[in-house]
């Protein structure tokens, strides 16, 4: 029952165990509300009868207040056990799936966006949270209070039972039967709602480009078009809920007729006496209460299926598991024979092999899509390769725990990411335990210290979301800062100088050069005179290796690269004219 839970509702276990308390507290509240009814019924019976006595009216009273005071009790617990427990819940699940999030292979975010994994861990946990607090634990509470109260009704006159209960089966069928049709429904806005927040995401971050270009009316009204969709889309999936939830509520409706007209002819057929008839519609009157919001609830609860569904999608993706000890002899990055394709199919590297050894700067250069980003991924095992064998002294990085491995690896990459922090914690991102001396000195061997001291609070100075304070070039200096920082004994450099001008591309090659001594430095270069002073060069074409050498070796040869720095001294020659 408990796993059961876990994976119909996306719970971690104590949730699943607090999911059944707050079901059976629901119960228990549902049926303490049966009490005024009983004492109501006996009270009447007394009174009809001639018995009612000073001593039963004590009793009586006594017995409201103990039925008031069990009521209290029981709406505590149900509130404990449903709201309370489920907040908690909440944090946990958001918890769990940012803790999976943080163990699953990176290839799984090569097919989600931000904007999905974002409504993930905020408005699926949201939905959840809601779901379980308000929907879950109420209609099972209900199914399984009137359950009881239903079986208690046979004892008394069987009849008349059957004609109070009746319509509950038919109700819940009538809603669970349009579970296929909500979920469509439910999984249709859900993409609409996603296709939405893409498009507000993207409007934020590509706002200058639209005004560069007078492109943000047209934008606008596309969004605006998003917008609409998932309005109309929350109208039909409203829509078609209401009409299934409706249509059992007046079936429930039905069950008090069906109740009066029973006991109306039994009671005229003299096989059912005033009393009981009197005890029937008080039941029912209050049996159907808590069923008919619990029939809007399975509404409600069907139509998470999609959320839920998207949840279990990242809590089932498989992690990298690995050994947490190094057993590395060295630090040379061997590839053999390495093969690999995204899960799109599409095959980004065939057959390649090649090494980059510890002391010396391995660059990978070549045309644009060639794998020279994807090789530099696949070392820090960002993805699991599909065939061929990558090792770091020996040691085969598919076998060693990810986090373990990369503390090895020292990365800066082309796409830099900063937090609204200040430069010494956006540095200090490298090694949390140094002090502001070690971030300081880091910082100085990029040339942080050129901006950073100029600007009003120094070190301290807040750089806003990603940076938005500094300029490319200094935020570039930052993230190298960073790799300094961690002085881990292999560097990869995606293109780490490209934002930066020749001056200061000068100083932090001069700075590269003491950092890398007895080092694995694997750059990613696209401009030839940065990789001139490279060790050795990996020209990469079409997914393989199509040269391998050093930069003299390469130029005599005259193949691609020796054609590469050819174009590149032709570009640096052209000058702006006028036509």
């Amino acid at each position: 029952m408990i796993k059961y839970l876990q994976r119909r509702y996306a719970l971690s276990h104590k949730g699943a165990v607090d999911n059944i308390k707050g079901i059976l507290s629901c119960a228990l509240q549902n049926i303490s509300f049966m009490l005024p009814v009983g004492l109501l019924y006996l009270l009447v019976g007394e009174i009809m009868n001639g018995t009612l006595t000073t001593k039963r009216i004590l009793f009586y009273m006594t017995g409201c207040i103990a039925a008031a005071l069990f009521i209290v009790v029981c709406t505590r617990l149900e509130y404990d056990n449903t709201y309370l427990v489920t907040y908690v819940e909440s944090g946990v699940r958001r918890v769990n799936l940012a803790e999976k999030l943080r163990k699953i292979p990176l290839s799984f975010f090569g097919k989600k966006d931000l904007a999905d994994l974002t409504s993930s861990i905020m408005n699926d946990c949201a939905v959840l949270e809601q779901s379980q607090s308000h929907f879950v634990a109420p209609l099972y509470g209900a199914i399984l209070s009137t359950t009881v109260i239903a079986v208690s009704l046979l004892f008394f006159n069987w009849r008349m039972a059957l004609a109070a209960i009746w319509p509950l089966p038919v109700a819940f069928a009538i809603v669970a039967l349009a579970s296929g049709v909500q979920k469509r429904l439910s999984s249709k806005a859900m993409a609409a709602k996603i296709t939405c927040e893409d498009g507000i995401q993207e409007c934020m971050e590509t706002m200058p480009d639209l005004r560069a270009n007078n492109a943000e009316a047209g934008y606008l009204a596309g969004l605006e078009k998003k917008i609409r969709a998932v309005e109309g889309r929350l109208i039909k999936s409203e829509l078609g809920t209401a009409a299934f939830v409706v249509s059992a509520g007046l079936v429930l409706r039905l069950g008090i007729a069906t109740t009066a007209l029973a006991g109306a002819a039994l009671l005229v057929k003299g096989e059912l006496d005033v009393l009981t008839f009197f005890m029937f519609l008080l039941v029912v009157s209050r049996l159907y209460d808590p069923l008919e919001g619990t029939l809007q609830n399975l509404a409600a609860i069907i139509g998470t299926n999609t959320n839920i569904e998207r949840m279990n999608e990242i809590l089932d993706c498989p992690v990298q598991t690995g050994s947490e000890e190094l057993t590395n002899q060295d630090c040379d990055i061997v590839f053999e024979h390495v093969g690999f394709s995204y899960q799109s199919g599409e095959t980004v590297l065939k057959d390649v092999s090649f090494m980059a050894k510890q002391g010396q700067v391995t660059a990978l250069v070549g045309p644009s899509g060639g794998g020279k980003t994807t090789i530099s991924r696949l070392a820090a095992r960002f993805w699991d390769i599909d065939r061929g064998r990558i090792t770091v002294g020996g040691m085969d990085v598919s076998k060693i725990d990810p986090e373990k491995l990369m503390s090895l690896y020292s990365i800066v990459f082309q796409d830099v990411t900063l937090f609204d922090n200040s430069i010494l914690e956006n540095i200090r991102i490298g090694r949390k335990d140094a002090t502001d001396e070690e971030v300081i000195a880091a910082a100085k061997f990029a040339n942080v210290d050129k901006f950073a001291e100029k600007l009003s609070d120094g070190w301290n100075t807040n750089i806003g979301e990603n940076g938005c304070e500094l300029s490319g070039g200094e935020r570039q200096r930052i993230s190298i800062a960073r790799a300094f920082l961690k002085d881990a004994p292999i560097i990869l450099l995606d293109e780490a100088t490209a934002s930066l001008d020749v001056e200061n591309e000068t100083a932090i090659q001069e700075a590269l050069s003491r950092l890398i001594k007895n080092k694995t430095v694997l750059i990613i270069a696209h401009r030839m005179r940065t990789v001139s002073g490279a060790d050795k060069i990996v020209v990469l074409k079409d997914g393989a290796v199509a040269e391998q050498g050093s930069p003299a070796q390469l130029l005599q040869e005259g193949g691609i690269f020796a054609h590469m720095v050819q174009l590149q001294t032709v570009s640096q020659s052209w000058t702006l004219a006028k036509a």
